[in-house]
Parts: C-alpha cells; structure tokens; sequence
C-alpha cells in the first residue's frame, strides 16, 4: 500500500532532486513557465486501432473538432497521432501517417493552437512542421539526428520519449533489474546532448509508461513499474528539462471504471513533479491538477493544521 512513509522517505533520499529547477520556455504565443504550473496535453488519435474510443476521430473534421474541445478544456499542447501503440495494432506507413496528420495539424494550428504531431518518420515529422505543428513528439531513436534538425530549423519544440528499440512499434525488452530512473537517465543525457547540438531549444523527457513491452504483459508488474516512475520522476529533474508523462489506464485494477485511471495517475504524476501530463481525459486530469494546485497555493493552511472547509 503506497502511504505517507513511502512518500516522506522518498523525498528525503532525492531531496536535492526535488530542488531543481527545469528550463522553461515559449512556442510562439504559448508560453510554458513550469515553475508556476504544470500543464496538459490532449490526446487526438486518428488510427481506429487505438483502443481509447473517445479519442478516435476518423476524419479530418472530426479531429479538428475534438482538438477545439480539448483545448477548451484546458489543454495546452494538442497531440495527433495516426499509429496506434498496441502491439497487435496495423502498422501505418509514413506516406499514410502524412495524408492523415498534415490537414489537421494545419486546421488547428491556423486556428491558433499548439499542435504536437507524434511520429518515427523524418519527413512525417517534416511536412507536420511544414504545416504549423510547434512540438514533435518523437516516438522512436532511428535518424534523429535529422530530426533534431528539422525541429531547430522551423523552431519547434520536441518531446524525447524513452523507447528501447527503433521505434515504439518495435521495442526490445526492459531490464527490469535496475532502477527505472538510471536506466532512464542513461538513455536521456546523450539524447538531449545530440539535440541541443543540433540547436534544439526547447525540449521534454518522457519516460514512455504507455508503450507495450513484451516483458511487461503480466498487469501487476507493469502498474507498479509505471507507480514507481511516476513518483520517482523528480529524479530526472538533474537533467534540466520538463517532464513529460501518458497517463496509463491500468485496466486490471479499474475493470469498467477505465475512465477514472488516468485522473488517478494523475495524482501520482504531479506528486512526481511531472510538467506535462499527456491524457485522454482532460476534463477530469484538469480537475484533479486545479484541486492539487489550490492546496499548494495554500500551503499555509497545512502547516498551521486548518482544514480547509
């Protein structure tokens, strides 16, 4: 059972971690000040195979309609995907991926939102840029190089998720024999090197919770891993950049109350000095992230140990 002891003597042990500040920065007109406030990514996914129904759009009008309702909800960043995750997903090559993503992204970007295009390809990447797409969220560790590249070149911002293989739909196995937050360390300090070399600026880590190892099948196994990245990801914070977390679902323990996962993980993920929560349920996470933000704004009550009424 996670209680306060866990909690306190985590704290104390990373302490100088918790400490840190992360750099913020601006995309234009939207402007990220983490030290203030985290914030939240809505979630667009135009492949049919995403299991997450009330996310799915499956045409053009259709996305850019739930991209304006999450961004009316609070979202800060809208994220667009054409490939599912799930293992037994169908692949969605690049050509497809571009003709899917590239009219939504250039609708709401013309509309004034800040758009985040997830893909693996280069010139996926390149022609959501091209259309008016302000962050990249990189979802596999072939040619980055080039893509480091595109992103300094339109000035666009990148989200690095940790991905033990070529790309998300092409995972190795994890050693699940040494702490998540070292091996996750290990794989993010040359990353960002590279980028930052190539002249990107603005940048998040996020530590890939919700993609689909084979050697995390058994639920259990995977909810405590994700559990104890989430609380630990403070830990990142000496890299110097914001954290970015998805949200997971954790089917075996909420059964047919799926929707109310997210806003748990949530919980977790600010308790974890997360900067970014990427979610499905923005409405629900934004409610959760307000409530949390009051009771730090009103730190004062907790100490002089007056319960709020």
């Amino acid at each position: 059972m996670l209680d306060l002891a866990t909690l306190a003597a985590l704290y104390e042990k990373y302490r100088d971690d918790a400490a840190l500040p992360v750099a913020d920065f601006a995309l234009g007109r939207h402007r990220f000040a983490f030290a203030d406030q985290p914030y939240l990514m809505g979630v667009v996914n135009l492949s049919p195979d995403s299991w997450y129904r009330e996310s799915v759009a499956l045409s053009t009008g259709a996305a850019v309609r739930r991209g304006r309702v999450l961004h009316e909800q609070g979202a800060a960043i809208i994220d667009l995907g054409a490939e599912s995750s799930l293992a037994h997903a169908a692949r969605v090559d690049g050509k497809t991926q571009e003709t899917l993503l590239v009219p939504v992204v250039r609708e709401l970007a013309a509309a004034g939102l800040c758009v985040s295009a997830e893909t693996y390809h280069p010139h996926v990447a390149a022609a959501c840029l091209r259309a008016g797409a302000q962050v990249l969220n990189l979802t596999g560790t072939a040619q980055t190089e080039e893509i480091y590249r595109q992103v300094a070149d339109f000035d666009a911002g990148i989200i690095l998720c940790f991905v033990q293989g070529a790309n998300v739909r092409e995972v190795d196995r994890l050693d699940l024999d040494r702490d998540p937050i070292e091996t996750l360390y290990e794989f993010f300090a040359p990353q960002i090197e590279a980028a930052t070399s190539a002249g990107v600026s603005r940048l998040w880590i996020d530590p890939g919770l919700g993609f689909y190892y084979r050697n995390l099948e058994d639920s259990d196994l995977r909810i405590r891993r994700q559990m104890h990245v989430f609380l630990n990801s403070f830990r990142l914070r000496r890299l110097g950049w914001p954290i970015c977390q998805a949200l997971p679902h954790a089917f075996a323990c909420f059964e047919e109350e799926v929707r109310t996962a997210e806003p748990f993980f949530a919980v977790l993920a600010l308790l974890g000095q997360c900067d970014l929560l990427r979610t499905h349920e923005v409405a629900k996470v934004r409610g959760v992230m307000r409530t949390l933000q009051l009771m730090r704004d009103r730190s004062d009550l907790i100490k002089s140990d007056v319960v709020p009424s």
